[in-house]
C-alpha cells in the first residue's frame, strides 16, 4: 500500500490513538473492509449519520410531548382529527427511530 503524506499522517494518528504500529493498524482496517466487517464511510456520510442521531433524540423528546397531549383520563376538547394527527406523528417518529437504529447497527464495526 502507498499513501500520500496527508493520508499517512491520518493513518499514523489513528494508529497512535489505538497504541498500534501504523502498518498493523492499516492491515487491520484493510482486513476488516475486505471481510465486510467494516464499511468505509465518507466524511459527508458521517455528518449525515450524526444528524440522524441528533434528529432521533429530538424526535423522541417530541414524541414524549405528543403523548402527553393525549394522555390522561379525558381528552375532552381535543378534536378527534387532532388525535389522529398526533397518532400519525408518533408512527412517523417510531419509523425514523427504527431506521436510525438500523443505520447505526449497520455502521458499527463487527468483531
Amino acid at each position: 500500500m502507498s499513501f500520500s503524506d496527508t493520508e499517512l499522517a491520518v493513518v499514523r494518528t489513528a494508529a497512535e490513538r489505538e497504541g498500534m504500529a501504523s502498518a498493523a493498524w492499516a492491515g487491520r482496517q484493510v482486513m476488516a473492509v475486505a471481510q465486510h466487517v467494516l464499511v468505509p464511510v465518507s466524511r459527508d456520510a458521517g455528518d449525515v449519520l450524526r444528524e440522524l442521531v441528533a434528529a432521533r433524540v429530538h424526535l423522541r423528546e417530541t414524541a414524549a410531548a405528543l403523548r402527553s397531549l393525549t394522555a390522561g383520563p379525558s381528552v375532552a376538547g381535543f378534536p378527534e382529527s387532532a388525535a389522529a394527527v398526533v397518532g400519525e406523528a408518533l408512527k412517523a417518529v417510531a419509523r425514523v427511530d427504527a431506521a436510525t437504529v438500523q443505520v447505526m447497527r449497520e455502521r458499527r464495526p463487527r468483531s
